[in-house]
């Protein structure tokens, strides 16, 4: 079945699965110290799994906004729905989903179609003090409106509209769903249309009175744009509700080939959130939408990588790129569709994305600002032969013509230059996923075999699910590393034509050389039904797939022994030393290194502020050496402990050092 693009499928799920009843496998473990089981089924259309870093609870979340918790309780793994559309009003399209270091909630969404506007009509609610009965009347447009509330700024900004409306008396969130009705909190109903009059509701304020303010608005046809919103939950201690949000909405993007904006993720300071924005062509060639756009290529909210502050509030994202720059929101650029997102052990941002119709190779990259990474003049390291004058479609022996983006590719004169030098993605050095049709002859071939590298992986693999071993706590041979998944083409031959196997799990041995970084690729899993979205907790990846029993899968990885690292270089240290833990403060988890220039009997422990030892890291003989231990803020029977402030103490034969940590839920 062909595809567009190997990612844009998963927008039509439906198709593919009516066109791919085959039988489903379980995934298999190409190392014999790597475990394997399911967990459970996830729902239909469930595209990310994301985890609470504070206490490491697992969360996934489907195209149509509904995000739900798992339970990972020993034999007894479950699912249950915390949030849909109704609760965070993000309901079309959300395909990225992000937890920050406090527990905020993040969800990337893409609107088209018919929007809503320009507002119609206002019903007042105001309260009685007499009755405390609430009186409903339909304000008067052309008449001087209440001065208690800005509705001059809500009518000049309608767009801005939300079903969540937070009472500024006592702080009580109240919600209006579609269909009129009014809850207290989510399922408190105190109104419905029977006392309002509103039947289509597109938003409630409160005013500073208490007074209600129900919006209906008219529509706006923008079914050929796309409108991205990125929505902020955060939960509130008193009421434990989450109290939902838009941090940020874009100008209408005209539409064409359309990866919309995925990939999203939270730096580990907590100031800001990095949001993907895929390209709307393939390959930079025209796309006019029927003739709406002439001449539109890329577009500046398009192949892009956004930075926004985690405390914004309603931000507009105008279609202008030095509007973009100047208000320091465009962080990086030249990205074709990077669908995830994730932080290195050492704070680098790395993304992956896969690549064009053509058989080019698909990217990781450094993600750093100011950047630009190539798209659409350079993918995968190559060169975009339509970018040149003499580019002729018919010999070019990387165009399978069995894909509907082939016929894209022509002698494009108009072809816009470069706008500045590219940036590289990473280099694989082999052995595995490191195909590539050979453009003279054809051929399939092997890089490494060849003694050439590939920037990144084999084209058609589309790699997402992108993880680190954040805490290193695995086994010295990948502790620190990333793994990454394939999901392939799924049904389609484009990566089978590659000769190279997908829909697998890659396991990434980074080294970082002066301004670049190479890696090391090597398949540990093989035989997912299409694996979309993965996470890592302690020695455990989580994996999720898209097709098939769209099963959640435990892969249990190597963990070094006694949960400490052996020693980082050859060289023994001078003497006794306990380093400070990072990162401090934490909330997941934090590494605390010591030294010992001889063997020596060691005891590391955690005690609280009565000077109770609550958790024992290490305790034995140790050779000489340089040491990592990880702690997840736990007590010796596993449980989580609470905030605060706390110290870790070394004691050997002849040394006694202790320092202090803080954490942080």
């Amino acid at each position: 079945m062909p595809f567009m693009c190997c990612l844009c499928w998963i927008v039509l799920w439906a198709i593919l699965v009516a066109d791919c009843e085959m039988a489903a496998a379980d995934p298999r473990a190409l190392r014999a110290d790597i475990q394997i089981r399911k967990i459970l089924n996830v729902a239909p259309n469930t595209v990310r799994l994301v985890k609470d870093p504070r206490d490491h609870t697992l969360y996934t979340s489907t195209m149509e906004g509904t995000i739900s918790r798992i339970d990972l309780s020993e034999g007894a793994a479950s699912s249950e729905v915390l949030y849909t559309a109704a609760d965070h009003g993000m309901n079309s399209l959300v395909q990225g989903f992000a937890i920050g270091p406090d527990g905020t909630f993040y969800l990337v969404s893409n609107t088209s179609g018919k929007v809503s506007f320009q507002i119609e009509a206002i019903v007042r609610g105001a309260l009685d003090p007499a009755s405390g009965e609430r009186v409903w009347s339909a304000l008067d447009q052309t008449q001087p409106l209440p001065t208690d509330v800005a509705l001059d700024e809500i009518l000049a900004d309608a767009e801005n509209l939300s079903p969540l409306a937070r009472d500024p008396r006592d702080n009580t969130l109240y919600i209006i769903n579609s269909d009129g009705n009014i809850t207290r909190g989510i399922r408190d109903i105190i109104y419905t249309v029977t006392d309002h009059g509103v039947a289509s509701p597109a938003g409630l304020v409160i005013g500073s009175d208490g007074t209600f303010y129900i919006f209906t608005t008219n529509t706006k046809d923008l079914t050929k744009y796309n409108i991205a919103a990125i929505a902020k939950g955060v939960l509130d201690a008193d009421t434990g509700l989450r109290v939902w949000s838009v941090l940020a909405r874009t100008e209408p993007i005209p539409k064409g080939f359309d990866h919309y904006y995925n990939a999203i993720v939270v730096s580990p300071d907590n100031r800001y959130i990095f949001v993907n924005s895929g390209a709307r062509t393939d390959h930079g060639e025209v796309k006019n939408n029927g003739g709406a756009f002439p001449n539109v290529r890329e577009v500046p909210l398009t192949s892009c990588i956004l930075r926004l502050p985690t405390d914004g509030q309603d931000l507009f994202l105008p279609n202008d790129e030095e509007a973009l720059r100047s208000a320091g929101y465009l962080y990086a650029d030249g990205v074709r569709n990077t669908f995830d997102l994730a932080y290195a052990p050492n704070g680098d941002l790395f993304g992956v994305e896969n690549g064009p119709d053509r058989d080019m190779h698909e990217e990781m990259n450094w993600i750093r600002q100011g950047h630009h990474y190539g798209f659409p003049w350079r993918m995968g390291s190559e060169d975009n032969p339509q970018r040149f004058p003499d580019y002729d479609p018919k010999k070019d022996r990387l165009l399978q013509p069995a894909i509907l983006g082939a016929g894209s590719y022509h002698n494009d004169p108009n072809y816009p230059p470069p706008p500045m030098e590219f940036t590289d993605p990473v280099i694989n050095v082999g052995p595995d996923a490191d195909k590539f049709r050979d453009p003279e002859t054809g051929e399939i071939e092997d890089a490494s075999d060849l003694g050439l590298t590939l920037g990144t992986f084999t084209g058609h693999r589309s790699p997402l699910g992108l993880v680190f071993d954040v805490e290193r706590t695995l086994a010295p041979e990948f502790r620190g590393d990333g793994f990454v998944l394939s999901i392939g083409g799924g049904c389609c031959q484009l990566v089978q034509n590659m000769q190279d196997p997908d829909e697998d799990m890659l396991h990434l041995d980074l080294e970082k050389k002066g301004d670049r970084y190479e890696v090391r690729i090597r398949r540990i899993v093989e035989g997912f039904r299409s694996p979309i979205d993965a996470e890592i907790i302690g020695n455990k990846i989580y994996v999720i797939e898209w097709d098939g029993t769209r099963g959640l899968w435990e892969f249990t990885v190597p963990l070094a022994p006694t949960a400490i690292a052996e020693t980082e270089s050859e060289a023994l240290p001078n003497g006794f030393a306990l380093y400070q833990n990072y990162p401090n403060p934490f909330n997941a988890a934090t590494a605390i290194r010591f030294a010992l220039p001889a063997q020596e009997e060691v005891e590391l422990g955690v005690y609280n502020m009565t000077g109770q030892r609550v958790a024992t890291l290490a305790q034995g003989v140790r050779q000489a050496g340089v040491y990592i231990v990880s702690w997840h803020g736990l007590d010796e029977s596993g449980a989580v402990l609470a905030s605060g402030i706390y110290f870790y103490r070394l004691r050997t034969g002849h040394q006694l050092e202790t320092r202090k940590l803080v954490l942080l839920r």
